[in-house]
């Protein structure tokens, strides 16, 4: 005997995948893309500046992240992290 198949079975649906899972997709994607997530707080003087860097180049959290690591690793290169400080200091930033 053949094997029939049923008219009335419902082809196989794709699961749906949680927004946990959607965010460890996208975590792992960027990660091979040589990409990594930073956290951390900031503070009062730290938000103020970022405020101001934002609405000035409309930038993303992520380009204004990278850049003042950047900037902080130029200026410890070149022995300049003292002197930035001092000047953030003064500046009460």
């Amino acid at each position: 005997m053949k094997n029939v198949e049923h008219k009335n079975e419902l082809p196989s649906k794709k699961l749906a995948m949680s927004n946990a899972e959607k965010q460890k997709r996208y975590r792992e994607r960027q990660k091979e893309r040589g990409l990594q997530e930073m956290r951390g707080y900031m503070s009062p003087e730290a938000k103020h500046c970022y405020k101001l860097i934002s609405e000035q180049t409309n930038w993303s959290d992520s380009v204004i992240l990278s850049n003042a690591v950047r900037l902080t690793y130029a200026a410890y290169k070149n022995g300049q992290v003292g002197l930035l400080n001092s000047w953030l200091k003064d500046n009460k930033l």
